[in-house]
């Protein structure tokens, strides 16, 4: 599937987050959502980016912003990355990549010129209506909480 584009209705979801718990799309209706998809728990770049989460969440929920990762690792993994990290937000688990391709986001990728699929790095941020606001694509593990929490503040003016 194509990467849902702005003004879209953000694909609905139903994933257990690291606690074991179901979070849908619908019940975080009425607020703002970025929903970060990344390729593996504990890797360098999603270390990273999770951090730089971690690091802006006070910041994010002044501005009412509910984060959702998500991956497809397990529940267990996503448990043992956040409690490592001590990462305070949700963590989804998309075991059957079934999100990643409503989403648009599993696709073919190389590395160390081998081709496989797996998820691309993307985010999107949806508005309190439930429609596509953002969509950050190629999204660089470094810096793009700060990239979220501008584009936030200027669109809540």
């Amino acid at each position: 599937m194509p990467i849902p584009t702005v003004g879209q209705a953000a694909p609905a979801f139903s994933l257990q987050d690291q606690n074991g718990k179901t979070h849908t799309l619908k019940e975080h209706a009425g607020s703002w959502i970025l929903l970060y998809f990344y390729p593996k728990d504990d890797t360098p770049g999603c270390t990273k980016e999770a951090c730089g989460v971690r690091d802006n969440f006070t910041q994010f929920r002044s501005l009412d912003l509910t984060v959702l990762g998500v991956s497809t690792d397990s529940v267990a993994s996503h448990k043992k990355f956040a409690d490592k990290y001590n990462l305070p937000f949700t963590l989804l688990a998309d075991t059957e990549k079934k999100t990643v391709q409503e989403y648009g986001v599993w696709a073919p990728k190389k590395f160390m010129g081998r081709e496989f699929l797996g998820t691309m790095r993307t985010s999107f941020l949806i508005a309190p209506d439930g429609t596509i606001a953002k969509v950050y694509e190629n999204v660089k593990a470094d810096g793009h909480a700060g990239e979220v929490l501008r584009d936030l503040e200027e669109v809540k003016k």
